[in-house]
């Protein structure tokens, strides 16, 4: 029996990853899981309960208590979103308790999934594997510009260095590191507008499907 087919995105915040993943699971007719949500989801269940999201113990039973209406809050994005879902993914039993989560999500139907970690620690056999990027001063326009959109107001200095905390705290935390895995394609999207971007994504994709399928 076929594998169900898992499409693995992983790249930095604001680099366009989440509007593919989307876009690429409605084109090739799989569910989509933005595994940032789960970490967001943790860190606001910790914030619920007036602890520090960095409190160990705390965390991984926030994470252990996790529901799918969780990922369906309306405050999972904004800085102290951010922050606390960065402060929670760098706990290992915060991340141990999420794995299961994501790889049951996709084990029937497959998925596209995108996320930090997902082709180098939750799919590392995924047949295929995205690893998506920009520049920071590009992302950091674009997350200034959502903000905006959403009545929010914010300086843009502010914003490019929570991006750049952001990606150091990401880069560096000793558990499952942001990096691409070996066998991702890199596609860069500072330079890309969105429908430039997803032919570049679906591309990739359906030549490597092909590629597979010619192998079978």
């Amino acid at each position: 029996m076929t594998a169900p087919l898992v499409i693995a995105i992983d790249g930095p915040a604001a680099a366009g990853k989440g509007t593919l993943a989307r876009r690429l699971a409605a084109a090739f007719d799989l569910p989509h899981l933005d595994t940032g949500l789960l970490y967001r989801a943790v860190g606001r269940r910790v914030l619920d309960q007036g602890a520090d999201p960095r409190d160990a113990m705390v965390a991984e039973a926030a994470a252990r208590a996790l529901t799918e209406e969780d990922l369906a809050r309306p405050d999972l994005r904004g800085p102290v979103a951010d922050a606390a879902a960065s402060a929670v993914a760098a706990i290992p039993a915060v991340r141990n308790a999420l794995v299961s989560f994501q790889r049951r999500f996709a084990a029937e139907k497959g998925a596209v999934l995108d996320g930090r970690d997902i082709g180098t620690v939750i799919f590392p056999d995924a047949p295929v594997k995205l690893f998506v990027t920009a520049s920071a001063e590009e992302r950091a326009r674009r997350r200034l510009l959502e903000l905006r959109a959403k009545g929010i107001a914010a300086d843009p200095d502010q914003v490019l260095a929570e991006i750049r905390d952001r990606d150091a705290q990401d880069e560096n935390r000793p558990v499952a590191p942001l990096r691409p895995a070996p066998d991702a394609v890199l596609i860069d999207t500072t330079d890309l507008d969105a429908e430039a971007a997803f032919a570049r994504a679906h591309a990739v994709v359906a030549e490597r499907l092909a590629a597979l399928a010619g192998r079978s």
